[in-house]
């Protein structure tokens, strides 16, 4: 028998009382996976570290409940986000099924008491104002206009911006190929945005979705075993989420993934759209061209990752098949969607990017 400390016993208490539940919580007993320590088949390891509390009522009767709660771990709840998108799911959802236990509550432990969320809607985050415009403007203005001085300083900017940032590395195998499964599996990464393309999509069959979505998962398996690569990203390093003001000083929203994986994720997802711009305007490349390859060779230049261009054409891909796809972008036109989706198939079927082939497509 398990009593439990008396802040642990305390503070279960005074969530039970709130509940409605019970008087006082009495003892502890925590639970393990498998009780059949000698079976071949033992489950040693489960998602969570339930804990059999029992508690007592004004007249001392007893009842039982369970607390989960989540552990991190690789199998993608290494992010606090992860454990409580997997306890708000339990609670929505275990009401559903026949004979299953009930969600009584859910909530956050908060120094070590427990606040609950179990009557909240909707989630949400405030955070602070960034004066500037987003460098989406930029690149319109480039692309209707041509080039200015301030225009090469901004892209010299973004690369040693992105330089410093990606300076920081992480020792965490499990956190990169994480981000590797995300960048396929996810429901912002290739398969969910393959899956938002509208059937029928011209110049997107979905035997060519399909045969893209293939090549991918190769490039998975070529790319998970290099964990050396983890380092601090943004995540959604592109030109709506970039402001400037009135010359190089940046300022950034919406960082995304955790803010770990491969360097390769924001410098393509900045890189695609220098090309993007130009897609249906092929004499805009003049003045977006350069700007691609500014970017490129200054990123290099100060990051030293040659092995960038080994390793970018999952990432490159995935933000091609986003700008390429109706859902966000419906205005394109089908000869764009062609060349952009060319310029993909090209990408993953090479074992390194060169950087002329965006120059291809504007032939």
């Amino acid at each position: 028998m398990t009593t439990g400390a008396p802040d642990q016993l305390e503070a279960l208490s005074e969530l039970l009382r709130r509940l409605k539940l019970a008087a006082r919580a009495v003892e502890l007993h925590p639970l393990k996976p498998d009780t059949n320590q000698s079976a071949t088949a033992e489950k040693v390891a489960g998602y969570g570290q339930p804990v059999r509390v029992v508690a007592e009522d004004e007249q001392g009767q007893r009842k039982s409940f369970v607390l989960h709660t989540a552990s991190p771990n690789e199998f993608g709840h290494d992010r606090r986000a992860d454990r409580a998108d997997e306890l708000l799911l339990s609670y929505d959802t275990y009401g559903s099924i026949p004979g299953h236990v009930r969600a009584v509550d859910v909530g956050f432990l908060l120094d070590g008491r427990f606040a609950s969320v179990a009557g909240a809607g909707e989630p949400y985050v405030l955070t602070t104002w960034a004066e500037g415009r987003p460098y989406a403007e930029d690149l319109r203005r480039i692309a209707a206009d041509g080039l200015a001085e301030l225009d090469l300083r901004r892209c010299t900017a973004l690369a040693n911006y992105l330089a410093t940032l990606h300076a920081e590395k992480r020792a965490q195998p499990q956190i990169y190929r994480r981000s590797i499964r995300d960048l396929l599996g996810s429901g912002e990464g290739i398969f969910g945005i393959v899956d938002g393309y509208p059937a029928g999509t011209p110049a997107a069959p979905a035997q060519r979705l399909h045969q893209i979505e293939r090549q991918c998962l190769d490039w998975r398996w070529r790319l998970r075993e290099r964990e050396h690569r983890l380092a601090r990203i943004h995540g959604d390093f592109h030109p709506f989420n970039i402001l400037f003001g009135d010359g190089v000083e940046l300022s950034l929203v919406d960082a995304s993934r955790g803010c770990a994986g491969d360097p390769a994720d924001d410098v393509a997802a900045l890189a695609i759209n220098w090309i993007f711009f130009a897609i249906d305007q092929p004499t805009a490349w003049g003045s977006l061209g350069p700007l691609w390859h500014l970017f490129w060779q200054t990123y290099v230049g100060a990051s030293q990752d040659e092995e960038l261009f080994e390793v970018v054409a999952p990432f490159l891909a995935w933000r091609g098949l986003v700008v390429a796809n109706p859902k966000f972008y419906p205005g394109l036109s089908e000869a764009g969607r062609d060349r952009l989706l060319g310029l993909v198939e090209r990408v993953l079927a090479a074992r390194s990017l060169q950087l002329s082939w965006a120059d291809d497509c504007f032939r």
